[in-house]
């Protein structure tokens, strides 16, 4: 995974985390990967990885079972999709539309790639849940 610059690693990988709830890739009650495994598949320090899942569980979104390890939420789609929706309403939304009014992008043409764009990333989504292997 690389990381960006703007915003802290232990949000990264929780945003991470996150767009694999909402992806269905991690599923209500599944179990996650240990801090230790997530630390050495993102090439972090466990610490990192100790304060996302930290974060995480404070948002409701995972939670510890005591010495079995951590969990998906029973309502984390929900949490996830509370958590994101209004900061991107709220600040990133605004920003898109000064861009788009800046440089008078008609909203049809918006529309029409962001259609072309969900096609793809459903047939991208379908493609990758029903891939051999996937659990």
């Amino acid at each position: 995974m690389e990381f960006k610059d703007k915003h802290s690693i232990y949000i990264q990988i929780a945003d991470r985390v996150c767009e694999k709830i909402l992806l269905g890739t991690f599923k209500e009650e599944d179990k996650i990967p240990s801090t230790r495994e997530m630390a050495i598949e993102l090439e972090v320090n466990p610490n990192t990885v100790i304060r996302t899942y930290e974060y995480l569980e404070q948002k409701e979104i995972i939670y510890n079972r005591r010495g079995i390890g951590y969990f998906i939420a029973a309502n984390a789609k929900q949490k996830v999709m509370e958590t994101l929706q209004n900061p991107f309403l709220e600040n990133t939304l605004p920003e898109i539309f000064k861009t788009i009014l800046l440089l008078e992008i008609d909203f049809k043409d918006v529309t029409a790639r962001f259609e072309h764009y969900k096609a793809g990333f459903q047939n991208e989504t379908n493609k990758n849940v029903d891939a051999p292997g996937h659990e």
